[in-house]
């Protein structure tokens, strides 16, 4: 059997996974990366300052699942906005536009993508926490990201007043 294929099984422990600074805002941590599991999804969990936004985007091939670990986020899938809390779930379709802030300190959240063909886009739109521009914020480096790997479209500003 192809492992790197089919993916493999594996177990990755509390404090585990490559950590790196994500230029939206957040630090993100990967939990399961596409090639461990033979493409069928990823997982990272992002851990945010309160008033992380992202903007209006869709994935066009790819579902997104959040599901709030700690603190809070404001939900806007397609138009409609909802406050989830921790142990709350956000699911957006394919090609649903959705975006969300964060609205307390210390909020975490586990990302789900199936398929994790949007992995590209995150990788290159971050950078190892111990680069030197590690912590700036930059939009630019998010957008050229989605246009250069795909996985992603912004399709509008932070929807967020």
């Amino acid at each position: 059997m192809d492992t790197k294929k089919q993916g493999q099984s594996f177990i990755r422990q509390n404090g585990e996974g490559e950590r790196r600074w994500f230029y939206g805002g957040g630090v993100h941590t990967w939990l399961a990366k596409a090639e461990e599991t033979g493409g069928a999804f990823l997982i990272n969990r992002d851990d945010m300052e309160r008033g992380k936004v992202t903007p209006m985007h869709i994935h066009p091939e790819t579902d997104e699942t959040l599901f709030v670990l700690s603190g809070e986020i404001l939900m806007n899938i397609d138009g409609a906005e909802r406050p989830v809390a921790a142990g709350g779930l956000a699911v957006a379709l394919r090609g649903v536009p959705h975006a969300f802030k964060a609205l307390a300190e210390d909020t975490s959240i586990l990302c789900f993508q199936t398929p994790g063909n949007a992995q590209g886009f995150y990788l290159g739109a971050s950078i190892p926490m111990d680069a030197p521009d590690a912590g700036v914020v930059d939009f630019d480096k998010v957008m050229e990201s989605g246009r250069l790997n795909g996985g992603i479209e912004i399709v509008g500003p932070p929807p967020f007043d």
